[in-house]
This record gives structure tokens, C-alpha cells and sequence, in this order.
């Protein structure tokens, strides 16, 4: 939210302090369970933990020596590929490629499979943020498969 916020102030310098106060509470006061999840930080062992689970059982359930870490990767590299330095736009900031228009670009045909699998981990960890979740769950691929441990 405060990037959201560092963003508005910049972008609408002229409109001047009270409005870019009472835009920031309208933000607010749409979602106050944001708040409260603020307050309660997801444990990221304990998400990990669950992805990696989960790739471990898909991969056991397939048989055929395939598994999810191929597109936990590719997810993670989609929902975060369109951040943008020069203004701190875009990337995985709200999990926005779980709708359309992003959803169903050719791009990221395919990628539907893994948000969906991730989405009993979002139920287990309501904590974290989709956006973190698709990039957490690259991290964890990347780790399965033998690579290195990658700070979060």
C-alpha cells in the first residue's frame, strides 16, 4: 500500500495533500480485513513448507516423472515480468493475472494449472498475498530442483 501510495503522491502532485489523503483512506476503508492482515505476517517457512508439499505430491500422483516445478517457475517469472522500475508499476502486485484480460493473454496460456494448484495453500496461509504466493512458489521450485536457496 505504500508504494500504492508513494505512486498517487507523484502522480497527482497538483491535486494537492487533502486529496491524496482522502484517495489513500478511500483505498483504506475498502478493505479493512488488508489491515488486519498486515498485521499478521504470513510465516514463510510455513508457506514454503506447503508448496514444496504440494509439488512433491503432484509429482507423486503424476507417476511419470513431471511435476509443477516447471511452471511454479514460469508462474512466478509471468506474474512478476511486467514490473517496472522506472515508476514501481506493474509485476506481481495484487496476483492480477488470476483475472482477465492478464489471465487469458497467450502468454501465460497454461498458467491457470498452477494458480489453481496453489489455491489450497492460499487457503491454508490466507496471510500472504497472492502476489507473494506466485513468486514464493518460483522460489520453492527453484529450491526442489536442486538450486539455490533464494532469500525471501
Amino acid at each position: 500500500m505504500l508504494n500504492a501510495a508513494a505512486r498517487f503522491g507523484s502522480r497527482h502532485a497538483n491535486a494537492g495533500p487533502a486529496a491524496a489523503t482522502g484517495a489513500l483512506l478511500a483505498l483504506y476503508s475498502l478493505s479493512p480485513a488488508a489491515a488486519e492482515a498486515k498485521a499478521e505476517a504470513p510465516s514463510v517457512s510455513a508457506v514454503k513448507k506447503s508448496i514444496a508439499d504440494l509439488i512433491e505430491d503432484d509429482a507423486e500422483r503424476r507417476g511419470d516423472g513431471t511435476s509443477l516445478t516447471g511452471t511454479f517457475v514460469r508462474l512466478a517469472w509471468h506474474a512478476s515480468g511486467t514490473y517496472s522500475k522506472a515508476d514501481g508499476c506493474g509485476g506481481s502486485n495484487g496476483g492480477l493475472m488470476r483475472f482477465d484480460p492478464e489471465a487469458s493473454w497467450g502468454a501465460n496460456a497454461g498458467l491457470g494449472v498452477a494458480r489453481k494448484a496453489l489455491e489450497p495453500v492460499k487457503a491454508k496461509h490466507p496471510e500472504i498475498s497472492y502476489a507473494d504466493l506466485y513468486t514464493l512458489s518460483g522460489v520453492v521450485a527453484v529450491e526442489e530442483a536442486g538450486g539455490p536457496k533464494i532469500p525471501f
